[in-house]
């Protein structure tokens, strides 16, 4: 079939900003799609409320629109634009879940929009617990008992039939939100409660309980013509009872029989031809092993962070194969490498994959490491190998949590065998480390096997793995034997790693391996659907089969694993130095080990390597493409971490030197640069244990701000006010980070802050925007909403702060970019820190001003100047306010207060024509909608009693009745302000948590008490959060809040294509 000719432009949702359980995997089909569909000729219009994606650029579709992704944003741009038709199954949960509401509100019907690649239909069937069922049942496939509640009563019923445990699936969500594994009635009522409310459908499906049985996933693709073929098969290593998103799994399956594998496919292809869905489907399958059982858990009728991982498993693009389908096209007009056509593809690497997941439990005080059947992932690295055992090793090292090997984590090692079984108890994402110390202790594999339900196959293959490590271990402080060597190299063993427990340097395992002829040789993955492409991977176990040429190249490091503090930002930079070579006519490498990420797309750079980002890695890759040399500024602190080791051994770093680098972290070094420059700092020192650290306190004053060197999103940063305080703190992160020294600065309280991005050839510097946070010092400025331009800084220290970038900057030598991170306390700006590389905030500004940052960095990098490139100072006539975005409905244990440390997992964009409404729209896109009127909950620390008149009078002005504490009811009361009553949780019934529970409150504003309160106040701001009542933690966010709300009641603007706000920028 030829591409449809009957429509012409094609609505695209994108999923959103960067969530537990739908990550940047969206931003890759995203793209794929775009880019997809207008090879095919077609306009597209994408919306989307995340700045930090490729897929939001300017140039990606013919209309952006960075948008809250609500009901009503996306109808008035269907008003607008008109689109023909609607793509909805390439933006994850979300965009399927707006297209079904769109639908059943009339959208769709009344401006003529048709829906392609899934009928609406379809998606019911797919998400909707109780049509899924009825479907499952018509075509005869097995599914675990169950039934649908719509209220916990129900709910209890149920139970009473299936007994306990059971598991809860709320219909319409991801990442498992709201649901969970239930053994008890109180279980039941707090997990059935929080799913009804996260369930766009306010139902949840009680299901028997199949934990321990084998999890299996097959990710299928369909034609309009029926054809049907399997991309990859997918073996969840950690069985049922863990979430997809935080199991470690492998594809090919390795010890599921071929009967077994055909039987799923089977059920596959029947499913996806009832559900009538055109492109790729998820499906999981549960297998009872012990009676041949399998029963369908559960399928999604979109890409999926499953379809990432399969995609870049078998070098099979799905969601830019999807997008053709659903334009019309059929798999046997689509190319494939190895037999013509796509209808004929079946998987056949001779290769394996792991996925493993990558967590952040260490930035959520109190949140308890235990996996379950909620996601609780930040993000995950795939590793390819020839055999299981090196794969498994390299996606270790890939983690980048300072380890290259399975062995010596925490103190696993000290502890005996019973102590390492009963942490076993519960499934953790240490699980794998702790495995591994069990059997060196001597466990045995059944026994292993019952108190996890790991099949006995992955267990015997990591005890072979301790075995030779034991073996290696004998040789410790000397050369290691010619076979031995080889033999750890081809079963996956690092060069660090073996250093490390051997107790000798690298660079005698480099040089003594090399000396052996033991290097990696490279394999390629081809691509199908397109014409000659593939990517590559390393192994010991087989000989280079990859070409290298000698045109002009150079190598771009990526930025590794998302995790909290390095996200997506960083795959943007990379990917625009990608574009921004091949346009100067450079070959690129790109080196990562993301699956989620379009860098590690086939068609990013002309040559991808999908490997760690080691020293180990990275240098054979570069020894063998001699690349005329390395960027490492647009991966975050990743490749920074490597760079200094990278230059001494001999490789080019292209841009900003290693040296700057070092300076900009090491305090004494930047201390002094900035006294040079004459730029005031807050009073600062280095320490390396805890009597310098008292010393430094003492001399500063407290409170101060203290944190470790060379970390990136604020990691171990806190706020300290005593010698107590600190004496933990120092102590703590000395287990940590004991080769890095602690930086100790003093605290400017409630100082303005803000930050600069700047562009630099070493001879000039531009800035294109200066941004100001929305919260006050001590708010990490990840965390912080910020606005460009700025609202409330005078125009004199703006000059300064242009003035102090310029300096820092040239004196730096700073080639490419740059950010500078300020604080204006006492009329007086002060510097923060600096940091000589790509930032967070680099797509931010890049989108709002109308200046491809990353681009121009790196033609500098690669020689030209400023001066030849005609940049010029513009007046920016809209403001785009950034909102951050946390995670803390999948950690309802942790006590949702803002610090230092960043703890926010994504971003959304609001822009308009004034602050107030693009204040208003971030926080709509940030789903924490701010009610037009109503009632506002005010309890207020006493730290911040200066500043509650202000925002009671404003809330007052604005209409809303305001309740507040006894405390603050009196106050209010002597400043003739009204307000309400209302009583605390230790004060008696009804209270506060009562009335969010009622939905008497539709606004809280709650400053933490902190520890010095008697009292926790956490209850509050937990229980806003599981009610979805929008809360606010700081005087400044109320504020910004007010001037939002107020801006909206006159009139909200109708939508805007960041295009269209380009436009009216001016010179």
């Amino acid at each position: 079939m030829p591409r449809r000719n009957d429509i012409h432009k094609i609505l695209i949702i994108g999923s959103g900003p960067i969530v537990i359980g739908q990550a940047c995997e969206f931003d890759y089909s995203g793209t794929q799609a775009c880019k997809a569909l207008r090879k095919l000729g077609y306009q597209i219009v994408l919306v989307n409320s995340n700045p930090a994606t490729i897929m939001t650029d300017p140039g990606m579709a013919d209309a952006t629109y960075i948008e809250p992704l609500t009901v009503d944003s996306i109808a008035e741009i269907i008003e607008k634009e008109r689109p023909d038709a609607l793509l909805p199954n390439l933006g994850g949960q979300t965009g399927l879940n707006l297209s079904s509401e769109l639908a059943r509100n009339g959208v769709l019907e009344k401006f003529g929009v048709r829906i392609i690649g899934v009928e609406l239909d379809a998606i019911e069937r797919g998400e909707n617990r109780i049509i899924f069922k009825e479907t499952m049942t018509r075509l005869g496939i097995d599914m675990p008992r169950s039934a649908p509640a719509f209220s916990v009563e129900e709910a209890e019923r149920i139970v009473a039939e299936l007994g306990y445990p059971v598991v809860i699936r709320p219909a319409y969500t991801l990442g498992g939100t709201g649901g969970g594994l239930v053994y008890n009635r109180e279980e039941l009522q707090t997990i059935v409660g929080r799913g009804i409310a996260a369930s766009l459908a306010h139902h949840v499906l009680v299901e028997e309980s199949v934990l321990g049985w084998e999890e299996l996933e097959l990710e299928v693709v369909r034609d309009a013509k029926n054809q049907m073929i399997t991309v990859c098969f997918i073996e969840n290593v950690d069985p049922m009872g863990i979430h997809t998103g935080d199991s470690y799994c492998t594809a090919p399956m390795l010890t599921i029989a071929p009967e077994l594998q055909k039987r799923l496919q089977d059920y596959s292809y029947k499913i996806v031809e009832a559900i009538n869905v055109i492109g790729g489907t998820n499906i999981q399958f549960a297998h009872n092993p012990e009676n041949g059982r399998v029963v369908i858990i559960e399928i999604n009728p979109r890409t999926s962070r499953s379809s990432a991982l399969a995609s870049k498993a078998t070098g099979f693009p799905i969601a830019f194969v999807s997008a053709m389908l659903a334009a019309g096209l059929t798999l046997d007009e689509i190319p494939y490498w190895k037999e013509g056509t796509l209808d004929k593809y079946k998987p056949s690497g001779d290769y394996v994959v792991v996925k493993f997941a990558r967590w952040a439990f260490e930035k959520f005080r109190g949140a308890e490491d235990k996996l379950g059947t909620q996601m609780r992932a930040v993000g995950e690295v795939m590793s390819i190998g020839k055999n299981y055992k090196e794969a498994f090793q390299k996606s270790i090292r890939s983690l980048e949590i300072k380890r290259y090997g399975l062995g010596f984590a925490k103190d696993f090692n000290q502890k005996s065998l019973p102590e390492l079984l009963s942490l076993l108890k519960n499934p953790t994402s240490e699980r794998q480390f702790v495995l591994y110390e069990a059997l060196r202790k001597g466990a045995d594999i059944d026994e292993l096997f019952n108190r996890t339900r790991i099949k006995k196959w992955f267990l015997q293959q990591m005890k072979e793995l301790v075995e030779l490590e034991e073996l290696i271990l004998k040789h410790k402080g000397a050369a290691l034997p010619d076979d031995l060597l080889i033999q750890a190299k081809k079963d996956g063993f690092a060069d660090r790693y073996l250093a490390q427990i051997l107790d000798i340097s690298e660079d005698e395992i480099h040089n003594r391996r090399t000396a052996l002829g033991i290097q990696e040789g490279w394999e390629p993955i081809p691509v199908s659907g397109v014409e000659n492409a593939s990517y590559y991977y390393s192994t010991y176990n087989a000989p280079d089969k990859t070409p290298s040429n000698k045109k002009r190249k150079i190598m771009i490091l990526g930025g590794g694993p998302n995790r909290i503090g390095q996200g997506i930002e960083f795959d943007y930079c990379c990917v625009h130095c990608a574009f921004a070579l091949r346009d100067e006519g450079i070959e690129t490498i790109m080196v990562n080990c993301n699956p989620e990420t379009v860098s590690t797309d086939y068609d990013t750079s002309d040559k991808l390597y999908f490997e760690p980002l080691t020293v180990e890695d990275v240098l054979s890759i570069y020894n063998k493409e001699k690349p005329e040399g390395v960027v490492c500024q647009f991966g975050g602190q990743t490749p920074l971490n490597i760079a200094e080791e990278l230059a001494a051994a001999g490789v080019r770093i292209l841009g900003t030197s290693p040296e700057t680098i070092n300076i900009a972290e090491d305090r004494d070094l930047f201390n002094k640069m900035m006294q040079k420059l004459g730029i005031p700092q807050p009073d600062s020192g280095m320490a390396i244990s805890v009597e310098e650290a008292l010393a430094i306190a003492e001399r500063i004053g407290y409170p101060i701000i203290v944190r470790p060197s060379f970390v990136l999103g604020g990691r171990g940063m806190e706020i300290i006010h005593d010698d107590n305080m600190l004496r933990e703190y120092v102590t703590a992160a000395a287990a940590v980070w004991a080769d890095r020294p602690i930086l100790i600065d003093q605290f400017l309280e409630d100082a303005l802050e803000s930050e600069t991005d700047a562009i630099s050839d070493g001879v000039d510097v531009f800035i294109p925007a200066i941004m100001e946070h929305v919260e006050l010092a001590g708010i990490h400025s990840g965390d912080s909403a910020c606005v460009i331009p700025p609202v409330s800084i005078p125009e004199k220290h703006i000059k300064t702060i242009c003035e102090y970038t310029r300096k820092i900057a040239l004196e730096m030598k700073v080639v490419g970019l740059m950010n500078i991170q300020f604080a204006i306390a006492n009329d007086t700006v002060y510097i923060l820190e600096a940091n000589p590389r790509a930032s967070r905030t680099v797509p931010l500004v890049s989108k709002v001003c109308n200046i491809s940052m990353a681009r121009i960095a790196t033609q500098l990098i690669i020689g030209k100047k400023l001066a030849d490139l005609g940049l010029k100072d513009r007046k920016i006539q809209h403001f785009g306010v950034k909102e951050s975005v946390f995670p803390f409905n999948m950690f309802p244990e942790v006590d949702p207060v803002l610090g230092p440390e960043m703890r926010s997992t994504g971003e959304v964009l609001g822009m308009a024509d004034s602050f107030g409404l693009a204040y208003f729209k971030s926080q709509k896109a940030a789903q924490q909608t701010l009610p037009l009127n109503g009632t506002a909950l005010i309890t207020i620390a006493d730290r911040d009693k200066e500043n509650l008149f202000k925002i009671a009078s404003e809330y007052n002005r604005l209409g809303f009745k305001i309740l507040a504490t006894r405390g603050t009811h009196e106050a209010l009361k002597q400043n003739n302000i009204p307000s309400e009553p209302i009583l605390k949780m230790h004060e008696g019934r009804p209270n506060i948590a009562d009335a969010i529970k009622n939905g008497e409150i539709h606004l809280v504003i709650n400053t933490p008490a902190g520890k010095q309160s008697e009292f926790d106040d956490s209850y509050i701001r937990k229980t806003a959060i599981k009610h979805r009542i929008p809360y606010i933690t700081t005087i400044a966010g109320a504020l910004a809040a007010a001037r939002g709300i107020e801006a909206y009641r006159r009139g909200a603007a109708k939508p805007k294509s960041i295009q269209e706000y380009h436009k009216d920028i001016s010179n």
